[in-house]
């Protein structure tokens, strides 16, 4: 059996789960400045949009997804990310703000590109990748090709095992459905079978949230914060039908052994998206790990001790 349908679920579940926080009509949303979008055309021709904030050492966000965007967690936490970095919020190409391609190129090659060109335009030496979620494989990828551009990482609850994290995701998914409605589960069925039942039946008794955030209320707060918001899904709906899914299955981890740069791991205890153990594959020689409560969105969950991690980790990079 195929994993991409399987994965296609993943996706669709991390791009847009938010979408399921179905916020009440008196949850507030968090009071940001008006951003200044700004665009750059790739040498392929796309026009990818991204936003700055904050100030100090330039720091990329690499959007989770595919396709999520960028722009919900901007909104949410770029206050006290900015407080640390020049926070640098690219929607990648079919994703958010951002067009689409039109020749349908969203190889994992292609947006690691893509980040190299944003850049050097605007003549950045070294940044700061700041994965999250299906971003820790695209920045991973990165990091290895362009080492010498990134002068540190920070991974935020980041994949860098897509079947390793849809491995997690099923089995935990599974116990959050109702007992009383749930089919039986054949554990030794292959994984895509299991993942996409699972997912089906999280959406279908609306429990995705419950994957995603501890809390309710963060989750009332992400959904009235992605209303109105540019929605572009060509990335995950062309990655899934095209078969440019394939590089993004490769476990990034064994690469990590050969990138020296500072790296700070942010891992919530409860995050079954990504596998609660998964940060332990991690082979970065520089690494420190920091664990916090709660789960997929730590950055909104835990800001306080994010906040501290991030204070505690940035003059290691001035050391470079």
């Amino acid at each position: 059996m195929s994993p991409i349908p399987a994965l296609a679920a993943l996706a669709l579940c991390l791009a847009a789960a938010p979408v399921f926080a179905q916020a009440p009509a008196t949850a507030a949303v968090d009071a940001t400045p008006a951003r200044q979008v700004n665009s750059v055309t790739t040498s392929d021709g796309v026009a990818l949009a991204y936003t700055q904030s904050g100030q100090g050492i330039p720091c990329l966000f690499v959007h989770g997804g595919p396709g999520a965007g960028s722009e919900v967690v901007e909104t949410l936490a770029g206050e006290m990310l900015g407080k640390h970095f020049r926070m640098i919020w690219l929607d990648q190409r079919g994703s958010g703000r951002s067009a689409g391609d039109p020749q349908k190129n969203y190889a994992l090659e292609r947006v690691v590109q893509d980040m190299e060109e944003l850049r050097s335009n605007l003549k950045i030496d070294k940044w700061v990748l700041m994965p999250h979620s299906f971003g820790g494989i695209i920045a991973t990828a990165y990091a290895r090709k362009h080492p010498h551009r990134v002068a540190g990482m920070v991974l935020m609850n980041s994949i860098l095992s897509l079947p390793a994290s849809m491995e997690s995701t099923a089995s935990h998914g599974y116990t959050l459905l109702p007992a009383n409605a749930r089919p039986p589960m054949d554990p030794a069925a292959p994984l895509p079978q299991r993942f996409g039942m699972v997912m089906a039946m999280l959406g279908q008794t609306k429990q995705t949230g419950r994957l995603m955030y501890g809390d309710p209320a963060l989750e009332a707060r992400v959904g009235a914060a992605m209303k109105g918001l540019a929605a572009n899904r060509d990335f995950a709906a062309t990655l899934f039908s095209s078969g440019a899914i394939a590089p993004y299955l490769e476990d990034m981890a064994p690469a990590t052994a050969a990138l020296t740069m500072p790296v700070l791991v942010v891992a919530g205890r409860e995050d079954h998206v990504v596998g609660v153990e998964h940060y332990r594959s991690f082979r970065f020689p520089r690494q420190q790990v920091v664990q916090v409560a709660g789960r997929h969105f730590s950055m909104l969950e835990q800001p306080q001790e994010v906040d501290k991690a991030l204070a505690g980790f940035v003059p290691t990079l001035a050391k470079q």
